[in-house]
Order: C-alpha cells, then structure tokens, then sequence
C-alpha cells in the first residue's frame, strides 16, 4: 500500500460540514463501458453492476466482482467519479479523476436484499459518498487522505468500531489496474478504501502516514475489510 515518488502532501483529516454544492442533475458521458473492460480484464468478471435510480451531480454505478479461488474476496469498483475532474490545488502533483475501491472478505453479504442491513451496506455506501463527495464540496481526494465517519466519528455499524477511511492502493490488484488512460488528457487512477479506528486516524494526522502504514505492515493489515481486526494505534501495541 505504499506510494512511491509520492508529492502529495500529508493531508489534514478531511470533514464536510459546510460549503456542499446544491442538488444538480448529473452529465452521463462518462466512461463507463471503458471501466468496465478495464475490472475485466485486470480483476475478473463483473457479475453484477448497482445502479442509481436517482443521481446528483455524478451517477455512481458500483461493479461486483465475486470471489474466485484465485481471488477469494469481493471486489467492488466505482465508476462515474471520475466523470467530473477535481478540483487539485495548483502546488498539488495528484490524478484529476479518481475511482475507488473496497476489497471485502468473501463472507460478507453483497446483494440487494442484505444491503437493507447496515452492516453490510456500509463500504457500498461509503464508496458512494466519496465517490460524490470531491464534486460536492469543490475539493479532491488523493492516496492518503483520511476522511472519519461523522464529526465526532462515529462507527460504521452495530458490529465494529472502525468509524474512518483512508484512501491508498491496492494491495489486492495488478500493477497494471492502477491507472487507466483514457485519452492523452484524461488518465483514471483507481484507489482503495481502508477502514480506521479513531485512534488510527489520529496517529496519521499527527505523526504521518508512513508511521501508519508500518504498523499495518508489521501487522499484516492490508486493504481486506476485516471488522474487527487489531486497532495498531492502541497502546498495547507501544505507539504512544
């Protein structure tokens, strides 16, 4: 999960509490089909594609892929994020146009009728506010970036802690998958999302991202959802 070469500046834990743009109707030429071939050719099969029935600002389709024997988790990959560029700071180095990723065990429950249920639904409702979210509120959303479930951060679901994300590569894909060049002006990077505990998200923001990731590497953590794994920010662990 590490970011090589890596100029994008250590980001401040990123909150949403004002300045969201008003409801507008989405722009559907987007590149979809392009996404598409892209998950089947470097992750598999698409076995099945959630759709919006109301979109604002982008229309957000999520694309399953089941688990295999060679790849025994579900992957799910957004696409029409990347419809619209983000705003990047001018001193910023970082991809205009993002999709993002989960990686969950191959437990978890991913149909219609469980995503009722929020402790399934909650990466799937995740992917799709951040997906929204750099548009929304005129910003960007890089490797790196950390972003809690609420002000205070509040946990996903009934049955974990973790309560905020942190978006870095995949440890789970191709090389290849990482990026996608649509055209010489438009290249897609493609991103995953890593559940945090409270306590991880405020060891990144005050000690760095590297510090982070090393105890993830120490601890075999890596981008997998896993609800209840070890909070690497405890003390028991000999952070603080």
């Amino acid at each position: 999960m590490s970011k090589e070469n890596n100029v994008i500046p250590e980001a401040k834990i990123l909150r949403y509490e004002d300045g969201e743009k008003e409801w507008k109707a989405p722009n559907h030429d987007g590149c979809t089909e392009d996404i598409s071939n892209h998950i089947e050719k470097y992750i598999g099969e698409i076995n099945m594609v959630f759709h919006e029935m109301i979109s604002d600002t982008v229309h957000i389709d999520i694309h399953h892929v089941k688990p295999t024997t060679k790849r025994p988790f579900h992957t799910l990959v957004t696409s029409g994020m990347s419809d619209i560029k983000m705003n990047i700071p001018e001193n910023v180095e970082s991809a205009c146009y993002i999709e993002l990723m989960v990686t969950l065990p191959e437990y978890w429950k991913v149909d219609e009728e469980s995503f009722k249920d929020e402790k399934w639904y909650w990466p799937i409702r995740q992917l799709k506010f951040l997906a929204r979210f750099p548009h929304k509120f005129d910003t960007w959303l890089a490797w790196g970036h950390t972003i809690p479930n609420g002000d205070p951060a509040e946990p996903f679901a009934d049955n974990t802690k973790l309560s905020g994300l942190i978006i870095l590569s995949s440890a789970h894909v191709q090389e290849e998958f990482d990026c996608l060049e649509i055209n010489k002006n438009k290249t897609i990077e493609f991103l995953s999302i890593i559940p945090l505990y409270n306590e991880e998200m405020d060891l990144k923001l005050n000690k760095g991202t590297d510090l982070l990731l090393d105890k993830f590497d120490s601890h075999g953590i890596n981008d997998i959802v896993v609800i209840d794994r070890d909070n690497v920010a405890k003390k028991r662990f000999g952070i603080f």
